[in-house]
């Protein structure tokens, strides 16, 4: 079974399929690393209309190239999605969690917090994590908590939230305003694409 969701982002498409193809988050962005790690990743990648993939527990998110309609490329692409896992396909190399954890320790290495700063890293971290992932998720998306900095909280916003035209507003009036409430500290929140 394979059905598909529109995300907020006109350009991004939701694969939904029966069953678990990864337990965490995959977002191949070029082609490069999906052929590192990715074999389904590269077979999509092959494919003309395709510009990101992004794997997450029983999705998969297609963010297309701008000249193609969806129209056009919504059905073969879930054909060859159904066909790929039906066939047993390989999803993500063995080792990919392990790379991309070691990867972004050493994205945040250079951030340590102490004291009243770590406790602020925590809260900023379980309120992300509790009340803003699991909405950016069913909108096919990702969000990740990557530093705080005199009150500036970073977020890497992955999967059909890159290049979203709607995920400012929703990191400005959304996200910002609720850690601004609930963490008086914060004072502003920005975006980089993951």
């Amino acid at each position: 079974m394979l059905y598909t969701e529109q995300t907020p982002n006109p350009e991004s498409l939701k694969f939904v399929t029966n069953r678990m193809l990864y337990q965490g988050t995959a977002d191949f962005r070029e082609e490069e690393l999906a052929k590192e790690w990715s074999p389904l990743g590269t077979a999509l990648f092959e494919l003309p209309y395709v510009k990101g993939v992004y794997i997450c527990n029983n999705f998969v998110t297609i963010s297309k190239e701008f000249n193609y309609a969806w129209e056009d490329i919504m059905l073969p692409l879930k054909d060859f999605i159904k066909g790929y896992i039906e066939n047993e396909g390989e999803i993500l190399k063995m080792g990919f969690e392990e790379a991309m954890a070691e990867k972004e320790a050493e994205v945040g290495a250079g951030y340590q917090y102490t004291g009243e700063e770590a406790e602020l890293v925590v809260k900023i971290k379980d309120l992300i994590n509790t009340y803003v992932k699991p909405a950016v998720e069913m909108d096919g998306g990702n969000i990740a908590f990557k530093s705080f900095n005199q009150g500036i909280v970073t977020v890497i916003l992955q999967g059909s939230c890159s290049g979203c035209p709607s995920s400012t507003v929703t990191l400005k009036s959304g996200i910002e305003g609720m850690l601004k409430r609930m963490v008086p500290e914060v004072t502003e929140v920005v975006a980089e694409m993951g």
